[in-house]
């Protein structure tokens, strides 16, 4: 890399930066990152998605550019069920969390599935990939692909991707920070329940699953015969259920998501046996999510250290100043500091605001857009 281009990617990366600071929200994000990372980085087609920083799992929402509605069962297929490279659960691990195919191959893109049953067939001859991870946990993946004939991405490429990794995932995690409560609309009376066949295909679901689906925030979705867009990731938790059944992937299939209406649901799979033990269908269940559950995503949103964390736990309890220091093992002046700084990164003014903000379950929604499957030139 010449210097000239060095200094051509580092202010274009700045600027890039400085327009993405200002998102209000997630698909806002990766629409301007992605918009402003064409002119740095040329590529044919891309997806942007949110991931559930506990599992790991691809979560809402999703924005697909140049991409056709029949292609994420195969995608996650390959992820899931075959030996691959740059598995997105090791990438999450690795200490530079982005690959490009051909650099992983020795320009043998042949050698991955990923490849084969899905690039392939769309054209495509070389995809970079990269998960935005910070505090050790991820909070999204981009997927950038470019059309054979292209050249593949190189080192200078993938450096600059990866400066932007930890800025994005900042941002992306900043997302799950409440704004000003406000009541939301009834739940649905139960939970929603969708039974996928080993396949994947969507083989029954309830009234209440129906009621759910239709306050999910808009993204790629696969068509079924019941006549019901499935969402991406409900079909993603649901091959991952499945792979976890076949020993093919461990950890959990659940995943955390907000509605258009604000509210928090939690969606987890698990993989049925028949008689025989063999895998059956795999069971999705969708339900509003605990409070117990959704605190660690907003108190990480306000990047709390563990000490200001344990505090906020002992204020939830009701504990005054004396017994926080006894049960820490600190003393009340110090307590007292963690207690400002807490009310300071969460901007609230007292305990009761501090109580309400973090462990309520109403919370507004998030500004989302509509659109989020596009074509760009």
């Amino acid at each position: 890399m010449t210097s000239s281009t060095a200094f051509r990617d580092e202010s274009g990366t700045a600027r890039l930066l400085s327009r993405v600071a200002k998102a209000p929200d997630a698909l806002s994000l990766f629409a301007e990152t992605s918009e402003h990372l064409r002119k740095l980085l040329p590529y044919d087609a891309s997806v942007w998605r949110a991931v559930d920083p506990l599992t790991g799992l691809m979560a809402a929402p999703i924005r697909a550019e140049n991409l056709d509605e029949g292609g994420c069962a195969v995608y996650w297929e390959c992820e899931l069920f075959t030996e691959n490279v740059n598995l997105y659960r090791d990438l999450a691990q690795a200490p530079l969390p982005v690959a490009g195919l051909r650099q992983t191959t020795g320009d043998l893109p042949a050698r991955s599935t990923l490849y084969q049953d899905f690039m392939k067939p769309r054209g495509f001859g070389d995809e970079l990939r990269a998960v935005l991870r910070i505090g050790g946990r991820p909070h999204g993946h981009i997927s950038l692909f470019r059309n054979r004939g292209r050249p593949a991405f190189g080192a200078d490429e993938t450096r600059l991707i990866a400066g932007l990794l930890s800025p994005l995932a900042r941002a992306l995690r900043s997302f799950a920070e409440p704004p000003v409560a406000h009541p939301l609309p009834d739940a649905p009376g139960g939970p929603g329940l969708m039974l996928f066949d080993a396949s994947g295909a969507l083989l029954s679901v309830n009234d209440e699953a129906r009621a759910y689906l239709e306050d999910l925030p808009p993204g790629p979705t696969m068509p079924s015969a019941l006549g019901i867009q499935v969402p991406a990731w409900v079909h993603s938790t649901a091959l991952k259920a499945r792979a976890i059944s076949q020993e093919r992937d461990h950890g959990q299939a659940r995943v955390r998501v907000r509605t258009r209406a604000g509210r928090w649901l939690v969606c987890h799979a698990s993989c049925l046996r028949e008689a025989n033990g063999v895998p059956g269908p795999s069971a999705v269940v969708v339900e509003p999510a605990r409070t117990s559950e959704i605190v660690p995503l907003i108190v990480d949103a306000f990047e709390l250290t563990d000490r200001e964390i344990e505090v906020t736990q002992c204020i939830a309890r009701g504990l005054p100043t004396g017994r926080i220091a006894q049960e820490l093992h600190l003393s009340p002046h110090t307590v007292r500091d963690h207690v400002k700084a807490v009310f300071e990164k969460v901007q609230v003014t007292s305990r009761g605001e501090l109580v309400g903000k973090l462990f309520t379950e109403y919370y507004s929604p998030p500004a989302e857009a509509n659109m989020v499957r596009v074509r760009v030139s």
